[in-house]
């Protein structure tokens, strides 16, 4: 039966990442095929049309390469959020996904801003401020990997490469963080240690007095 219910977690922390990264490829197999560009889907900022580009963004990508960068992050840190966090993965992603689209819509520039980085820097960011938070030692060894594997990803936040959203990085990043002080008490949280009481410790009062014990001086006769 235990084995059982750990088969069902497993199961459960590896459908939406594999979902996930799924759905984005056979999007971009369904541009190829048919001969679609979906890239009027995507944020179109301050315009009132580009509003569902919010939800439609983060299936969306220019080329091959461009998805094969998202697919391999995206799904290790979507693992690591269901993994680490399951009771608040599902809020996390849709509502981060919303928040960091919209802001998006809101700062960057005007063109179609497009592909799976901002819920990527969402994730990354929510992750790793999440184990320095919370101080839990296998969060805090989560972060460290994180940094290690992405920590270069830090610089895209910022208007280094031409014909990137940076915007859609920052705006993740920052709804990232955010959500990691808003949810700090959800998931695993660092529990302190609870010592048991053994014979020892009655001999103290609440003070920290030791008081000997009371020594039966009556003797039984057969």
């Amino acid at each position: 039966m235990k084995e059982e219910n750990q088969l069902n977690t497993s199961r459960s922390i590896f459908f939406i990442p594999v979902l996930y990264v799924v759905s984005i490829w056979l999007v971009y197999w369904i541009e190829i095929k048919f001969n679609f560009n979906f890239n009027k889907f995507g944020i179109l900022p301050r315009d009132f049309t580009g509003l569902g580009g919010i939800v439609f963004t983060h299936f969306i990508h220019s080329d091959t390469k461009h998805l094969f960068n998202n697919s391999i992050p995206l799904f290790v840190l979507l693992l690591s959020l269901f993994y680490f966090y399951k009771e608040i993965g599902l809020k996390i992603l849709f509502y981060g996904g919303i928040l960091s689209g919209f802001l998006t819509w809101i700062i960057a520039r005007e063109s179609y801003h497009i592909g799976a980085s901002g819920i990527v820097y969402l994730l990354f960011s929510f992750v790793f401020f999440s184990g320095i938070i919370r101080k839990h030692y296998r969060l805090v060894a989560l972060s460290l990997v994180i940094i290690f594997l992405y920590g270069s990803m830090i610089w895209y936040v910022l208007p280094i490469k031409e014909g990137m959203s940076w915007e859609g990085h920052l705006s993740g990043f920052v709804v990232g963080f955010l959500f990691s002080v808003i949810y700090r008490k959800k998931g695993i949280v660092k529990e302190e240690y609870q010592f048991s009481n053994t014979e020892f410790d009655t001999y103290f009062d609440e003070e920290g007095n030791y008081t000997p014990p009371e020594l039966n001086s009556e003797v039984e006769e057969e």
